[in-house]
């Protein structure tokens, strides 16, 4: 039985392979129809996908030059990633002073160097007139807008005494406190944009002492260069300025450097300002701002920003000391030694500025003397004739005189309109 049953599987097995082979070579030749056309389709889809992985890895690349180039953007901006330019625009190439500078910033922004210094505490402050700006037309920028506004512009709202002391303003006189009460009495009642505007429009006068040039445009060429460099290695910079606050903002505003000092960066001469109809009270402390409420200058003095008042107003007002500071007189110096002592938790750095260049400006110091009595001192000094390429544009020439008397100019005035008459 068993044996039959075997004999009967072994049959049916026989049966379905014979069936099974007859049917595989029959369909042979659709099968291998259907497997080139598979061959294509794979082929086709190969190809496809080799296209899109190349597109997608282009895209990549592509979307990666992006992130790269606006990374080397951001750098470029912030001054950052990138090492310090070995030279400054303007500059003489062989200044000892720029090769100073640019040493003492390399080391800065080097987190590798000893003398390296965080962003947050790179500081720097710079003096105004003498230093980044002209001081010889035939003075300084407020003090020929004083004899101006008293003298020209608004006789009818300045006292007799004050006019006399705008007329007393001659070569050699003294730039002193006495002289800054003066000029907070010229302003009282006018508010603090009163004052800023008429700082601005005061600037757009062209200056006796220079062809060409305006007030506002006597910004020296290489020290706004100097700026824009620190600027562009993470500096923070500060003006500190004898020149009273608000002028020197209105100036700094107006200027190659505006872009890089904030008007909160910058640091000058204080004279009271107190909300108008209340200027005759000790103290506002007991009024309430209210919109429309205009902010005045009272005619009071608070404080001249020269010598010692600048480290003091430096530490009120930024609360750590200079890493870096520039000056051009014996007003800064305290500045300087400020930013020198050896408290100073940072390596720093003090420059002046020698005015020995007489031929594109009216600078009449002795090098050899100057630089000899501020290196004494610690500073490194800068020379305006050997280490500035250009002071001002090419279309700035000095003038026919540096200062010509205002009454002795009245007189050949009324002379010449006599002969003319």
């Amino acid at each position: 039985m068993k044996r039959k049953v075997l004999a009967m599987l072994m049959v049916s097995i026989m049966a379905m392979s014979s069936v099974s082979c007859a049917a595989k070579n029959n369909a042979a030749p659709a099968a291998a129809e259907k497997q080139s056309e598979a061959a294509e389709t794979v082929e086709s889809a190969e190809t496809e996908k080799a296209a899109e992985v190349a597109k997608a890895t282009e895209a990549a690349a592509t979307e990666s030059d992006k992130v790269i180039s606006f990374e080397e953007k951001k750098n470029e901006l912030e001054g950052k990633g990138n090492a310090p330019a070995t030279e400054i625009p303007e500059w003489d190439p062989s200044s000892p002073a720029m090769q100073s500078i640019v040493e003492f910033v390399s080391a800065a922004v080097d987190e590798n160097s000893k003398g390296y210094i965080p962003v947050k505490d790179r500081i720097v402050t710079f003096d105004m007139d003498g230093t980044l700006t002209c001081e010889t037309y035939f003075t300084y920028y407020d003090t020929c807008m004083f004899i101006n506004y008293c003298l020209k512009d608004h006789p009818d709202k300045v006292s007799e005494e004050l006019k006399q002391a705008a007329r007393d303003i001659k070569p050699g006189y003294s730039a002193g406190e006495e002289l800054a009460r003066q000029f907070a009495k010229a302003y009282a009642g006018m508010t603090v944009q009163e004052l800023y505007d008429y700082a601005v429009e005061f600037g757009k006068q062209e200056t006796d002492s220079f062809n060409n040039m305006r007030y506002i445009d006597g910004f020296y060429l290489p020290m706004v260069e100097l700026v824009k460099y620190l600027y562009e290695n993470d500096f923070t910079i500060y003006v500190v300025s004898g020149t009273e606050r608000t002028t020197t903002r209105a100036i700094v505003a107006n200027s190659p450097i505006s872009e890089y000092v904030t008007p909160n960066h910058v640091i000058g001469t204080e004279f009271e300002v107190k909300v108008k109809g209340n200027e005759d009270v000790a103290s506002n402390l007991d009024y309430k701002y209210t919109d429309g409420d205009e902010l005045v200058f009272t005619g009071g003095f608070i404080q001249k920003n020269l010598n010692a008042n600048k480290t003091i107003w430096i530490e009120r007002e930024i609360g750590q000391r200079p890493v870096m500071a520039f000056g051009n007189s014996g007003s800064d110096t305290s500045m300087m030694d400020y930013a020198l002592d050896k408290r100073n938790p940072y390596p720093a750095v003090a420059y002046m500025i020698v005015a020995d260049d007489d031929v594109r400006e009216w600078g009449t110091q002795n090098w050899e003397e100057k630089s000899a009595q501020y290196k004494e001192q610690g500073y490194v000094p800068i020379s305006m004739k050997n280490d500035f390429v250009n002071i001002y544009p090419d279309s700035v020439t000095k003038g026919d005189a540096q200062y010509t008397d205002p009454e002795q100019q009245d007189n050949a005035e009324e002379e010449e309109q006599q002969k003319a008459a």
